[in-house]
């Protein structure tokens, strides 16, 4: 008789992941929940003074020029360019330092758990951009431009909604969100730094080398001199800004450069957070106390022009790509990746969780705003018709997103919650204390 081999067990997606990953990203959900009510309310702000009689006040801030041309440098901007291009690559320095922590410390160290978020978020970049494609290819001339402006998930909004409604959800969604998230932030910028740089000063980029170079052996060396590394940062955002590439990539790149794990020399894990972990704690409340509203404040100022300005906004393919790709292109990619990615692996779903959990989460994706924000401002240029439009189909489409995602994500908590209620009525009446842990715990 000749024995069977035995069957591996089927690998799971989406599982809960190792206990000190899960309370780092509740912990970031918690944070996260403040700095989504902040953005929440410097939009409301800056669209209520953009369509009040003071009005001109706000423009005429936003497009007054600041700085100069030392050394021949372009630096003579407005001060939603300082915006767009300065505060807002202190967040994606953040970006960059989270993604390096889940690749070389998180969970996603493993490869097997690394694979679902990047290929969903792929996958939630295709859909959005194939949707807007269609759509607008009636735009007109340059309309199929801001093809990008769909694809991203602004982190700070789509945390912050599920910070609010997942009392009981599973952890593993959550941590899910976030990874997808800043993959999906890193994929955007380097679309805009490939797709959307019309020239490059192949001089100033490779200049751009030398001080994050010394930048990456300072932090290398465990060198926390302030006063060394802000010149050495402002010096790589300067030389990038100067070479025609976004400037906030040199955020991401100065937050890659920044090592994870502890020193050996400074006494292992007892001597305390290692280093990207202390810019980290040091760096995202200026990044979501200041950079990112203020980015906000002046990327979501749009005149509507009353009812007909309105209309005509949504009569544009644009704008009406803009939503589609955000409301239907996002959760479709992200969504329909997962499931084929688990048919092509025969990976099962997490026995904590259902498809119509990751499908609530997928519709989160969907809120786009900050980058999406960034991206139609390079697209289509600020101030321009165009431009207005794509802020209209932006924040219709985030808020349409978050609306749905809301729905079916109270839905699924309220299961949870009901489910936690039977278990422990169960474990009480059996007389079994109750060793469920919540996954907000």
């Amino acid at each position: 008789m000749i024995a069977r081999p035995l069957r591996r067990p089927p690998r799971r997606l989406l599982t809960r992941g190792s206990w000190a990953e899960t309370s780092r990203i509740t912990a970031i959900l918690r944070r996260e929940t403040v700095g989504g009510g902040v953005l929440l309310v410097v939009a409301a702000a800056a669209l209520l003074w953009a369509n009040s009689p003071w009005s001109a006040g706000y423009f005429g801030l936003r497009d007054a020029t600041v700085g100069g041309e030392p050394l021949g440098l372009h630096l003579n901007l407005t001060v939603g360019t300082w915006a767009a291009d300065g505060l807002l690559a202190i967040f994606f320095l953040v970006v960059g330092l989270e993604l390096k922590r889940e690749f070389v410390a998180g969970d996603l160290r493993d490869p097997a758990r690394a694979v679902l978020p990047i290929v969903a978020a792929v996958g939630g970049m295709v859909a959005p951009a194939l949707i807007f494609v269609v759509v607008a290819a009636g735009g007109g001339e340059g309309a199929l431009r801001g093809w990008a402006i769909p694809t991203a998930t602004d982190i700070a909004f789509a945390v912050a909604v599920l910070a609010v409604l997942s009392t009981h959800l599973p952890a593993a969604l959550r941590t899910f969100l976030l990874t997808l998230a800043v993959v999906d932030d890193l994929l955007a910028v380097t679309v805009s730094a490939v797709f959307y740089t019309e020239e490059i000063n192949t001089t100033a980029l490779g200049l751009t080398l030398v001080p994050l170079a010394a930048f990456t052996v300072c932090v290398q060396r465990r060198i926390r001199a302030w006063w060394l590394l802000i010149p050495l940062g402002v010096a790589t955002w300067v030389l990038m800004h100067e070479s025609g590439v976004h400037a906030t990539v040199a955020g991401v790149l100065l937050g890659f450069a920044v090592p994870v794990r502890r020193s050996a020399a400074a006494g292992g894990p007892a001597a305390g957070p290692g280093m990207a972990e202390h810019f980290e704690h040091r760096l995202r409340p200026l990044s979501a106390g200041l950079a990112v509203p203020v980015f906000a404040f002046f990327a979501a100022g749009v005149d509507f022009g009353g009812l007909s300005g309105l209309g005509d906004a949504l009569r544009d393919p644009v704008t009406l790509g803009i939503i589609g790709g955000l409301v239907v292109g996002k959760p479709v990619g992200i969504w329909l990746t997962t499931r084929l990615l688990a048919a092509f692996t025969r990976a099962r779903l997490d026995a904590t969780l259902r498809w119509v959990d990751v499908f609530g989460v997928s519709l989160l994706a969907g809120i786009g705003f900050t980058v999406s924000l960034l991206i139609g401002d390079l697209a289509y240029g600020t101030g321009s018709i165009r431009d207005d439009h794509v802020k209209v189909g932006v924040l219709l489409g985030s808020v349409t997103a978050a609306a749905l995602a809301a729905a079916v994500l109270r839905m699924r908590n309220r299961y949870y919650r009901i489910l936690h209620q039977q278990e422990t009525e169960d474990a009480d009446r059996d007389g079994v204390p109750d060793i469920y842990q919540s996954p907000n715990t």
